[in-house]
């Protein structure tokens, strides 16, 4: 199956490089348009709900370091351009599914920590993703680094 455009979702670490090497050559193989996606969740999620203080500031910075992870990371792959590096804002489930929408992307590319058997995805992000995505996805088995 060819694809057009191929979505990397990644969390920016240096265990995700042989994922968007994956999603690569699969692009070089169809020739098509490929992206990244890093997702910050908003602080008070991670907090779990209320949190008695504004976190605006922290998230700000977050983001503005998360600008420049994605440039630096990016940079590892020749015509990756800013144009396909999008950085989103939320449940990262939702907003992979959404920015898959919005450019007609046919594969969402995810990376896997894979533990055993069918708990391969399971309570990941990578199953989550899976779940009502719009167009197929891909669960790279990511190794730990050593």
């Amino acid at each position: 199956m060819n694809y057009h455009h191929i979505l990397v979702a990644t969390d920016l670490n240096d265990e995700c490089h042989p994922l968007v090497a994956r999603a690569q050559a699969l692009a070089t193989a169809s020739n098509a348009k490929l992206a990244l996606v890093h997702v910050i969740e908003p602080m008070a999620m991670a907090f779990g709900g209320d949190v008695p203080m504004d976190l605006s500031m922290l998230q700000q910075q977050q983001f503005d370091q998360a600008r420049e992870r994605i440039a630096s990371f990016a940079d590892r792959y020749p015509g990756l351009t800013p144009e396909q590096q999008h950085l989103a804002y939320g449940q990262p489930r939702q907003e992979i599914h959404r920015l898959a929408k919005e450019n007609d992307c046919d594969l969402i590319v995810v990376g896997s920590h894979g533990r055993h058997g069918l708990a391969l995805l399971l309570g990941s992000t990578a199953n989550d993703v899976l779940h009502g995505a719009p167009c197929d996805v891909l669960a790279v088995r990511l190794k730990k680094a050593e």
